[in-house]
């Protein structure tokens, strides 16, 4: 692992559990936004995956949550709208021009970044800004943003405490089993690296889509390997006839402890359908508890086992040459 990660990113999701509760337990100034009932999360890829997870937390609450992946604003903000833009690096087009458009409306608005354009425009604007580091990269920084974010807003979000202590406790419990120190056949995350060495297809449950993007994405950047996703739901009226086709694919099913009785039928069937046209899958179960531990359990098990799978076929997680690529054409 040392010879191929040569940034040692498996030292920082080592440490995840501890970076949560640093974060959690750090002192920031809160934010304390009156009447909101619309709250749009604007960021991009890891820093994305934040918004995802909020966005899940909060899909039984009585708040609007939009989550925007790119350039353009919602028509509907107003002033009970608390827009949260979020940039790892600080640097990202999207995020930036969604912070310049909010400022044309009457929404609130609060920026999280490492520094960067973000920091500047926020500070030349008199915008919130907290400025949170960067951890090796943008993926890695998850925790460190995601429980910085959750303290910060504590006022505004309908989390409950206990849940955010909880999640943290869930991650402490996980990394026993998955971390750098337990490279034997129990370690979930290595198992289903082994498994994972070519295209696979991600099914979920429409609570737990938070953490099946997020596998996507790490898949890409960090084992450089293509990744499909599909709603379990949704499959079962058009992506499952794929399979009437022999395959190299191999499908990962994310599920829920406690997912909707339908829910679970449909994985049922799904599982009958595979075992009858003996194609090989993998389970990967949440840990039982609050949707903010399910996710994050789930994302810590999964984003690892990306790290193994870059490993084990040789690879080293952390260049992205080809998202550098894309940005140095933006620039031109």
């Amino acid at each position: 692992m040392q010879r191929i990660d040569t940034k040692c990113m498996y030292k920082t999701y080592d440490d995840w559990p501890n970076i949560a509760r640093e974060s959690y337990n750090k002192k920031y100034d809160k934010i304390d936004v009156k009447d909101i009932d619309h709250i749009v999360f604007a960021g991009m890829g890891g820093s994305g995956a934040i918004g995802d997870t909020i966005s899940a937390i909060l899909s039984k609450k009585k708040i609007h949550v939009t989550n925007v992946k790119g350039y353009l604003l919602p028509k509907t903000v107003d002033s009970k709208t608390l827009v949260i833009v979020t940039s790892v690096s600080g640097n990202t087009a999207e995020v930036m021009t969604i912070l310049k458009d909010v400022k044309k409306t009457n929404a609130h608005v609060v920026g999280f970044s490492s520094g960067g354009f973000i920091e500047e425009y926020c500070k030349d604007n008199r915008v919130f800004f907290q400025k949170i580091s960067m951890i090796h990269s943008p993926r890695a920084s998850f925790t460190n943003f995601l429980y910085s974010i959750l303290n910060i807003l504590e006022p505004i979000l309908p989390i409950q405490k206990n849940d955010i202590l909880d999640s943290i406790k869930s991650l402490d419990e996980i990394r026993k089993n998955i971390f750098s120190e337990n490279l034997t056949n129990e370690n979930k995350a290595l198992e289903l690296a082994e498994f994972v060495r070519n295209i696979i297809c991600i099914y979920y449950p429409g609570g737990l889509r938070a953490a099946a993007i997020r596998y996507k994405n790490c898949l890409q950047e960090n084992a450089k390997t293509h990744a499909v996703v599909e709603d379990i739901i949704e499959s079962c009226h058009n992506g499952i006839v794929a399979w009437e086709k022999e395959s190299s694919v191999k499908p990962v099913l994310i599920q829920g402890r406690d997912d909707h009785i339908k829910t679970i039928e449909r994985f049922n069937i799904l599982k009958e359908y595979f075992e009858n046209k003996k194609i090989d899958y993998k389970v990967i179960n949440s840990v039982e508890g609050n949707i903010l531990s399910k996710i994050v359990g789930l994302t810590y098990l999964l984003d690892y086992s990306t790290i193994y799978t870059s490993v084990l076929n040789n690879i080293d997680p952390t260049p992205v040459n080809s998202i550098d690529f894309v940005k140095n054409k933006l620039k031109a």
